[in-house]
């Protein structure tokens, strides 16, 4: 899959750079980087379109507007692109997420690799990192997980690690799906049946007793119910890739799916919320 970068001129506060690229993510936007003079945004070429833009009012200024370049790029650039920009991330002081080409450091408990490639969920966003540390405090000892939106396979690689029974990691990305079964096959695990799709794949027989969702508000939103449909009596749920001003109406939301709020913790303005069904 082609992507296009795109480069806007960066707000310059750190608040108003979290507002710029969740309301990215909602446009459509998968992956972002943030350089000196810029925020490096990527999103699918079948998804980049002229009005894409159109309902960020940051991205509408004359004085942003006409600084915005974009560049199509090709496949074969992503390992290049995200090498360059991976440095390794701690969690904690217990997990690991590096590349192949750096080191662990001793002590590590959880020493995840991941091969950069254009797969979102690489630690280094906020909600990635936050649900590896809620994930780090979470007992899925012998459970079933949905990692629905898996990106690299990070969450689920760590599911594994701590003794998950199954997990199913599910994208409708094509780069993700491969290079989840890519990350899987470097960490020796076993465990993890990857899916390409979406919700639409979550169907009776299939039953977990924890579903990670990192993805973004409105697919949480018109997907929940999905999402509960296969959700064990009792089971937990964790929903990220939102601002905080959006956990109301995922809770409002998740209250008419039967789902009871347990707690929320969020870093730089971005949630981690847990629920369980009722």
């Amino acid at each position: 899959m082609n992507y296009y970068q795109v480069n806007i001129p960066n707000p310059g506060n750190q608040d108003q750079i979290d507002i710029l690229i969740a309301q990215l993510a909602e446009a459509g936007f998968e992956s972002f980087e943030e350089a000196e003079k810029s925020i490096i945004a990527y999103i699918p070429e079948k998804d980049y379109h002229q009005q894409v833009f159109s309902e960020i009012e940051y991205c509408q200024l004359p004085v942003v507007a006409k600084e915005i370049t974009t560049e199509l790029i090709a496949d074969r650039n992503w390992n290049e692109v995200w090498e360059s920009n991976y440095p390794p991330v701690m969690i904690s002081d217990h997990c690991i997420v590096r590349a192949p080409f750096h080191e662990c450091p001793p002590g590590v408990q959880f020493d995840i690799i991941i091969k950069p490639k254009m797969a979102f969920g690489t630690a280094h966003h906020e909600t990635t990192a936050q649900m590896l540390q809620v994930l780090l405090e979470t007992d899925v000892t012998g459970k079933k997980v949905l990692d629905m939106g898996c990106g690299s396979g990070v969450l689920a690689i760590l599911c594994a690690m701590k003794g998950a029974a199954e997990i199913t990691a599910i994208d409708l990305d094509e780069w993700s799906y491969s290079n989840t079964i890519e990350n899987s096959e470097i960490n020796h695990i076993k465990n993890i049946i990857p899916l390409l799709g979406d919700a639409t794949l979550l169907k009776a027989p299939m039953q977990f007793d924890v579903i990670l969702a990192n993805i973004n508000k409105n697919i949480l939103l018109n997907d929940m119910s999905a999402y509960v449909g296969v959700l064990s009596a009792d089971g937990s749920i964790y929903f990220s890739g939102f601002y905080t001003t959006d956990l109301a109406d995922i809770s409002n939301m998740a209250s008419i799916n039967q789902l009871k709020y347990i707690d929320s913790c969020s870093e730089n303005n971005w949630v981690v919320a847990h629920f369980i069904k009722q």
